[in-house]
């Protein structure tokens, strides 16, 4: 899958945004992708007691793995599809240890997309949700074919 420059571009631009709270947009995503996925719960135990959105918005544990998430994401993007080396250990961890399925890599792309359209609508209209739709198919992609040299179906 061949992503443009100008495609790059819109992917870091958005990024800069993001970059600049990602304690908060991180939880965000994190809350988000528990309530519209909830399935994806079960690979996270350490929040299997919060199941309110009051308590997931009171946990610093969900913020900080939030901001790991999302710091991990930052790196691979900025790397503009040469992300060999952020991607192996991340992909390794997520196949050997966390066993996450490539399907809840899915849901947290569609939770990414529309939680940046939301916060930033003025600044990534279409084309920029196109380009990072693409990047992080990129990126799902890779990570499939990265567990599969693990062992892991996923």
């Amino acid at each position: 899958m061949e992503i443009s420059d100008q495609e790059w571009q819109r992917v870091l631009d958005i990024w800069g945004q993001v970059e600049t709270d990602l304690p908060t947009h991180g939880q965000e995503v994190i809350i988000r992708m528990f309530q519209s996925h909830p399935e994806t719960t079960v690979h996270f135990p350490k929040f299997k007691h919060l199941k309110t959105l009051d308590e997931m918005k009171s946990s610093e544990e969900l913020k900080k793995h939030g901001t790991t998430v999302l710091k991990a994401l930052g790196r691979i993007l900025k790397q503009k599809g040469q992300h060999e080396a952020e991607l192996k250990p991340l992909a390794q961890s997520h196949a050997t240890k966390h066993k996450i399925p490539i399907r809840h890599l899915e849901f947290i792309s569609e939770v990414i997309v529309a939680f940046f359209a939301d916060k930033y609508s003025a600044d990534f209209g279409a084309d920029s949700q196109a380009a990072m739709r693409k990047a992080l198919d990129m990126f799902r992609n890779d990570m499939a074919s990265k567990y599969k040299e693990f062992g892991f179906q996923g």
